[in-house]
């Protein structure tokens, strides 16, 4: 008898499963509602977390090009031994401070290879004026990127609701078939009973008796393991909702077979709406903003430049004039203030970056187009896979109610003398696995249900 078969739903049962169940029970197992329980994962899930953490590091690098526009502050302290043949300065260039090339020293007929030391000590601000919208390009290329996080975060929603979803269904269907299991037990109880005291007045052959002890432990059999079942289903069902408790219960939900549209309206709403299509959609985007980055790197820049230095070199000046400390102090004081106008005329790598983008943007729209063709066939495929689990639970529930009638007119017939207990344990073992198959039935509509919603990225 296939009394559990829900193996499509339900984890095997353990060793342990009756005390593990007896145990939880008598702790009291929390129920959540569906509802409940998806909002629960939302907050406690580790994979959602890990999700908005991404996010959140995409919209604080996004912030990173925003700040070219503060100034920025630089210093340098030099001393060097060089040669100061026929040199208006001797200073190493550097990037943090910008500095104007001043000083003179001695121009001599023939080369002089002495070394004279010089010293620069000096503190400079940049300040961007102009940027034709570099920044604002790069800005909108990490932006785009934090979007697409954040589309693939509300994915990862999707799928933590629609697990939640299929562990509540799991749970629910786990207990109608302890339910099952349970009554069918009591009702082979009652026959034996009812077997014993026929025997005993001789209305009844052993046999019966014997067949019905069977039947007892059968159903006992088949008790142990839907508890073992449904104990197994709980702790999964806590587990993917992420409570503390090692169990937990399917409660009650209402609504739960409100229309969700017609398959047109799905077949839309997937093309635009579905998380598939909205991360591609992103993908699209991020690609094209990356390549208006490439392409404004080649763009002018005004910036304002200012310093204060002092420095000093051991070579003597033209002039005849000579300051103190050989060079190895930098007593002489200068400041310079600036506006600078830098054009890359031409820049290959740039060029090429920008080029191999634009060839990116064209797959990332064939991607799109895919997508859009896959969760349409998704769509369709579980819009399907919803009617016919909805033709197949009403077949189911109509087999039920004609297993419950036809063991009724067996028990009635056993109750009276004119049945035997083989015709009474047939219709049993029938009703109670109709009752199974409908409890089986209503998870996969229950399934089938979630995965539309989850196609069209709807969330309960």
């Amino acid at each position: 008898m296939a009394l559990l078969s829900l193996g499509l739903l339900l984890v095997p049962c353990l060793s342990s499963a009756q005390e593990a169940t007896e145990t939880a029970q008598s702790a009291g197992v929390r129920a959540l509602s569906l509802r409940e329980a998806i909002t629960y994962a939302e907050k406690r899930n580790p994979d959602l977390l890990s999700a908005r953490a991404r996010v959140q590091a995409a919209r604080a690098a996004a912030s990173v090009p925003r700040a070219q526009w503060l100034p920025s502050v630089g210093a340098t302290a030099q001393i060097i031994g060089s040669t100061v043949n026929n040199s208006t300065a001797t200073v190493l260039s550097n990037p943090r401070v910008d500095l104007p090339r001043i000083g003179a020293t001695s121009v001599a007929a023939e080369p002089d290879l002495t070394p004279y030391a010089s010293t620069l000590v000096a503190v400079g601000v940049r300040q961007e004026i102009f940027d034709f919208g570099r920044i604002a390009a790069q800005t909108a290329a990490l932006d785009a990127q934090a979007e697409l996080e954040r589309q693939r975060a509300e994915g990862a929603k999707l799928d933590i609701a629609l697990q939640v979803t299929e562990a509540y269904w799991a749970v629910r269907a786990a207990k109608a078939v302890a339910q099952a299991a349970d009554e069918a037990a009591g009702r082979a109880s009652a026959h034996r009973d009812a077997a014993r005291a026929g025997v005993d007045a001789g209305l009844r052959t052993p046999v019966d008796l014997a067949r019905a002890e069977a039947e007892v432990a059968r159903f006992e059999v088949a008790k142990v393991r839907a508890r073992g079942s449904l104990a197994a289903a709980q702790a999964v069902f806590a587990a993917v909702v992420g409570v503390p408790e090692a169990a937990l219960d399917a409660g009650n939900e209402a609504g739960e077979d409100e229309a969700l549209g017609s398959l047109d309206a799905l077949l839309e709403r997937a093309r635009e709406g579905s998380a598939e299509v909205q991360e591609a959609q992103a993908r699209v985007d991020l690609a094209k903003a990356e390549t208006r980055a490439a392409a404004a790197q080649m763009r002018p820049d005004i910036f304002l430049t200012a310093a204060i230095s002092g420095r000093a070199g051991g070579a003597p000046p033209s002039n005849g004039t000579t300051v103190g400390g050989h060079g190895f102090a930098p007593l002489v004081p200068n400041w310079n203030v600036g506006v600078v106008l830098s054009v890359p005329l031409y820049d290959p790598v740039l060029a090429a970056r920008r080029d191999a983008l634009r060839e990116v943007e064209d797959v990332r729209e064939a991607e799109l187009e895919a997508t859009r063709a896959t969760q349409a066939a998704t769509v369709r495929q579980a819009h399907l896979g919803l009617v016919a689990a909805r033709q197949a639970l009403g077949a189911l529930e109509r087999a039920a109610a004609a297993a419950r009638a036809n063991h009724e007119q067996a028990e009635a017939r056993f109750k009276a003398g004119l049945g035997t207990m083989l015709e009474l344990v047939d219709a049993e073992a029938l009703r109670v696995e109709a009752e199974v198959e409908r409890a089986v039935g209503g998870f996969e509509v229950a399934r089938a249900r979630a995965a539309l919603q989850r196609a069209v990225a709807e969330v309960r």
